[in-house]
């Protein structure tokens, strides 16, 4: 495994998804001691949000889980397509952007969380809740972790 490897996680208004996988990559990490191989990062697709903290209704389904997280939302930048060695997708939408914003050369640094799910139900988008009740908002929790531990055992296994 490559040391200091930077992975930013991408979805479109940064709140909810991407800040979710982002401080449960960190966590789970550094449980199995391996925070201090990546940086690790999250953005948005949009700015729509810019400034504001994560989702409080998701921020409320993780602490029932035991992970307590804040930050700030932000949009990617060019410079974070072209600094990172993975950068993992929520879903379609964000793909699409991504790929269009991507330098050719760099777009095999491109992935779904969903990639890494052991139980992806023929689908790669990670269900974003925000229109929804809090029983989404558990679903994509789980969706999540379940994909971010998957993405950690690839991570181990130097299979990304």
């Amino acid at each position: 495994m490559t040391e200091n490897k930077r992975i930013l996680f991408v979805c479109q208004g940064n709140i909810i998804r991407s800040p979710l996988a982002e401080h449960l990559f960190g966590q789970l990490s550094a449980e199995r001691s391996l925070a201090l191989d990546f940086d690790i990062d999250s953005a948005g697709t949009t700015a729509y949000h810019q400034g504001e903290s994560p989702d409080a209704r998701m921020r409320q389904t993780a602490a029932g889980h035991g992970y307590q997280y804040d930050g700030s939302a932000r949009r990617f930048s060019e410079r974070d397509l072209s600094d990172s060695d993975l950068i993992i997708v929520m879903d379609r939408d964000n793909m699409r952007i991504l790929r269009a914003a991507i330098d050719p050369e760099d777009e095999h640094k491109l992935h779904f969380l969903r990639e890494f799910d052991p139980d992806p139900d023929g689908d790669l988008d990670v269900p974003d809740p925000y229109y929804g009740g809090q029983d989404g908002f558990e679903h994509t929790f789980q969706v999540v972790h379940r994909s971010v531990v998957g993405l950690i055992d690839a991570l181990e296994q130097d299979d990304v």
